[in-house]
């Protein structure tokens, strides 16, 4: 029998509802959360992620502001228009679009962000929250794929969790909010020499290292959880991940597809992170 859908899209609308109910209780209290988005330069993708993601605050009653600067400019000004936005009592949650001119160091730019307004959870201070069990803000994608398991009913408790790819935003957050589940963890990466052997005793694999097919189906236990980050192109130019899918769909219990699985859920985990940052004041 074919894997079971982890609809992403369904799961999104479904999250979505719920955000949209926490926003209200929190606006008849006089706070409405608020997002604030900074997009320097013009890279075209950037700028539809950006619309995407202040299309959704303002679907579901986030108060969201979008900053474009020019490309040219300097760090020394975006570093202070953050710490402008860290001092802002209307916004909780600040996200600085991805990619930067070469000339800003994100690092630099990620770490000026206040921890409890980092929406992302890509900053230093951020991981370490999350490395040590410490509640805070975590990445959306890795968040948005543990309530893609979650949805399946599967207990995450006790079971082999392998994540492929060890990337700072997916990899490596997402096996510490597995460890944090109660699972055991293995993960892979490129001086892996045989990732088979591994994700063939895996309840549960999360594939995320933006190559197509690294997964296949005699790589899959049979009845896991299979979790495709993935965002590429096949040879028609069509979207697909980093699972086979039509293959491992045949050997999985559940799987996600691409597109219409991780995907929605990451937006959707930023909307929640705002929220939970308004939340969190006293």
């Amino acid at each position: 029998m074919p894997a079971q859908l982890i609809d992403g899209v369904a799961l999104s609308q479904q999250i979505r509802a719920q955000v949209g109910q926490r926003a209200a209780a929190l606006a008849a209290r006089g706070r409405r959360p608020g997002l604030a988005v900074v997009l320097v330069g013009d890279d075209s993708a950037s700028a539809v992620y950006v619309r995407n993601k202040v299309k959704a605050c303002h679907e579901h009653g986030l108060h969201s502001v979008l900053e474009k600067y020019d490309a040219s400019l300097s760090e020394a000004d975006l570093l202070a228009r953050v710490a402008a936005l860290n001092a802002d009592p209307a916004v909780h949650g600040i996200l600085v679009q991805m990619p930067l001119p070469r000339h800003i160091d994100p690092h630099k730019v990620i770490a000026a962000i206040a921890t409890a307004k980092d929406v992302d959870g890509f900053s230093v201070l951020s991981a370490g929250e999350l490395t040590t069990g410490l509640p805070g803000l975590r990445p959306c994608t890795p968040y948005g794929c543990m309530k893609m398991i979650e949805s399946t009913g599967v207990p995450i408790r006790g079971k082999h969790a392998v994540v492929i790819g060890r990337s700072n935003t997916v990899g490596k957050p997402m096996a510490l909010l597995l460890l944090q589940a109660h699972a055991t963890v293995t993960v892979c990466h490129s001086a892996t020499p045989d990732i088979g052997v591994h994700t063939r005793q895996a309840d549960i694999v999360v594939a995320a290292v933006g190559r197509r097919s690294t997964l296949t189906a005699d790589m899959v236990k049979p009845g896991a959880i299979v979790i495709d980050v993935g965002m590429n192109r096949n040879d028609a130019g069509k979207l697909c991940g980093d699972v086979d899918f039509a293959a491992v769909r045949e050997v999985a219990g559940w799987i996600t597809p691409v597109p219409g699985g991780v995907g929605p859920m990451t937006i959707t985990m930023l909307l929640v992170n705002t929220i939970e940052a308004a939340e969190a004041l006293p």
